[in-house]
């Protein structure tokens, strides 16, 4: 096989296929981007990812738990139906179900011991005085979970990385289980926003990552560099980059664009999260090593 310069390269080796890539479009915004967020790890800067349920639903909690172990991740934030699916994982190790079949049959959402049990986990938390996703990781971790190695949360809480869960009521379908408690799931959600903004507030030099988020964490990043550029927090010249099927209005206005107009580069990498963030994660560890 022949690279782009036409050097003979050996079947096999990840290093030069990514080498071969043409620096040109998203070939070379991928590069790119494998190359901001080695940067910041070799700089010790934040790499912090925001995160919708799908990549835990394809499979990828291996990747982002190995990346956290590696220390490239050092926070991670998510929407309300990530602790669903990490909960589900943890507890029976699999996850999702069929929504077409289950809503018409009115059963969609109803599983007793994923509602019972993330409720109570998040209102035990909150009373402790714990934002939901250290509630969320600490019931994971310290109880009696057969597969707890594919919670993200739980290996945040042993990591001691900050997981913060972002809540819109009524969007969970926690919030449809007599459990539900509104106050426990508005105070843990205001907590974890302060969590992430803080987080936030050192993001100079480091990379965001937005995977798989259309709605709420785009807003929720803004938000965090609104409140904490307004604390007078020098948040710019970072990176941004959204990981996303389809590159959506906000996470392109509120990831990409709005936050880096003072300095810093943002970049979009369309794809299935299920091929995109495993090159992309094999890609940085290769970076990392090399550099």
């Amino acid at each position: 096989m022949l690279d782009k310069g036409g050097r003979h390269f050996s079947e096999g080796s990840f290093n030069d296929f990514i080498n071969s890539l043409p620096d040109i479009l998203s070939a070379a915004d991928f590069k790119s981007v494998v190359k901001a967020i080695a940067m910041a790890h070799k700089k010790d800067r934040p790499v912090v990812l925001g995160m919708g349920a799908h990549p835990i639903k394809v499979g990828l909690s291996p990747i982002i738990i190995n990346l956290m172990e590696q220390g490239i991740i050092s926070a991670i934030a998510m929407n309300g139906a990530c602790i669903v699916h990490d909960y589900e994982l943890a507890l029976i190790g699999q996850t999702s179900e069929d929504v077409d079949i289950e809503l018409c049959k009115g059963t969609f959402g109803m599983a007793e011991e994923t509602g019972k049990g993330i409720n109570q986990a998040m209102n035990k938390g909150v009373n402790k005085g714990y934002g939901i996703g250290k509630a969320m990781g600490d019931c994971i971790l310290n109880g009696t979970f057969t597969y707890k190695e594919l919670s993200i949360l739980a290996s945040a809480k042993k990591l001691n990385i900050p997981a913060t869960v972002h809540v819109a009521i009524g969007t969970d379908i926690i919030h449809m289980h007599p459990e539900a408690d509104g106050k426990s799931i508005g105070e843990g959600s205001m907590r974890d926003f302060k969590l992430f903004s803080s987080v936030i507030s050192d993001l100079q030099g480091g990379v965001y990552i937005n995977l798989g988020s259309a709605v709420i964490l785009p807003e929720v990043f803004l938000k965090a560099i609104a409140v904490t550029r307004n604390l007078k927090h020098k948040v710019k010249n970072f990176t941004s980059v959204n990981m996303d099927f389809i590159q959506h209005y906000r996470s392109r206005e509120n990831v990409l664009r709005r936050p880096v107009i003072s300095g810093g580069n943002s970049y979009a990498l369309t794809g299935h999260h299920e091929i995109m963030f495993p090159m992309l994660a094999a890609a940085i560890m290769n970076e990392v090593k090399t550099t």
